[in-house]
């Protein structure tokens, strides 16, 4: 009789978690995450077809969480929303930092940057739109965009929110 296992996807993301974590991607394995869960090889691949959707799972997870924490700045005055997006980048970033300077990861992930790039800065620009209603500017889609792939790009780069909300100030006026 097989042994049942509650909860399996849910244990193979955590444990795939701890192991970026830990031993970055190249260490992290599709064998290593199944035996630390005490599941045969096989059985992770009923659940990710990959090492590298397990990863984006394990992403993926963080990221949804990510956004429904941003739909709690929404009502916000505009400096609160700005500070909000830029806190919870730099916890997801800090979260995943290892991943990102991983040499190995960047070599695999290269091909889909900037499809995933272009969703990222879209996402953000939804939670950056409502503040450029307001601003004189003819094309507020195209400010929210540019607001959001500032964000990005200067979250990235360490730049403070004082530095940042100066900046963007000036636009949505």
């Amino acid at each position: 009789m097989p042994k049942i296992i509650e909860n399996v996807r849910e244990q193979l993301l955590s444990e795939a978690k701890k192991q970026i974590a830990e031993s970055g991607y190249a260490k992290t394995t599709i064998r290593s995450v199944a035996k630390a869960c005490g599941l045969g090889t096989g059985t992770v691949y009923n659940y990710f077809p990959s090492k590298d959707m397990l990863i984006a799972s394990v992403m993926a997870e963080d990221w949804k969480l990510c956004l429904q924490q941003l739909e709690t700045y929404l009502s916000e005055e505009p400096e609160k929303i700005v500070q909000g997006i830029y806190g919870s980048l730099t916890e997801y970033m800090q979260k995943y930092h290892t991943l990102f300077c991983d040499s190995d990861a960047a070599k695999v992930y290269a091909t889909m940057f900037s499809e995933r790039h272009q969703q990222l800065r879209s996402q953000l620009a939804n939670f950056v739109r409502p503040i450029c209603d307001k601003a004189t500017v003819p094309d507020k889609d195209f400010l929210a965009e540019w607001i959001a792939e500032s964000l990005l790009t200067w979250t990235v780069a360490g730049k403070g929110i004082e530095e940042q909300y100066e900046i963007i100030k000036q636009l949505i006026k």
